[in-house]
């Protein structure tokens, strides 16, 4: 665990780290692997590792990581890199992965929104099923309304503290 070990880092304490975090991940919904790989890069001082390295870390097959890898790309939690002068990918986290990942959520948000829509005109806004989906849409304006709110403070609040992104 030389990359994330770093100097004055206790390797084993950063391995229960990763394994730490990853298990609250997957109690949140994300798959084990993925978990696994995005803990890792975060954990790791760079925010970069190659395929090889994260499969040395985990000790996971490479087949492992690039479908962790895939996942955590279409979820907008890491994005891949080539390293200059070289064919290798490396993957890297940032600093902003939470605010992508989210930002990605909210356009699943608006899909089932305008799902529900449908559904309300389909099965009528009078019946009880209609009446449920036309709450459940409202819900979910109110989080998007909300959301962007939130996110524009949360710019605002991350220059002030970290500074420019």
């Amino acid at each position: 665990m030389a990359e994330l070990s770093g100097p004055a880092r206790d390797p084993e304490a950063v391995s229960r780290f990763v394994e730490h975090f990853a298990a609250q991940l997957v109690e949140a919904g994300l798959p084990r692997m993925p978990a696994r790989v995005f803990a890792a890069l975060l954990a790791s001082d760079t925010g970069v590792l190659t395929s090889a390295e994260l499969g040395e870390l985990l000790r996971i097959s490479p087949a492992a990581v690039s479908g962790a890898v895939r996942y955590l790309a279409q979820q907008h939690m890491v994005s891949r890199e080539r390293a200059p002068g070289s064919r290798r990918e490396r993957y890297r986290v940032h600093g902003d992965q939470w605010y992508e990942a989210l930002t990605n959520r909210e356009a699943v948000i608006r899909r089932w929104e305008d799902a529900l829509r449908e559904g309300v005109t389909s099965l009528g806004a009078g019946t009880p099923a209609g009446r449920r989906l036309a709450e459940t849409l409202a819900f979910l304006e109110f989080v998007e309304k909300e959301f962007e709110a939130m996110m524009e403070r949360w710019r605002v609040q991350r220059e002030k503290r970290f500074g420019r992104a």
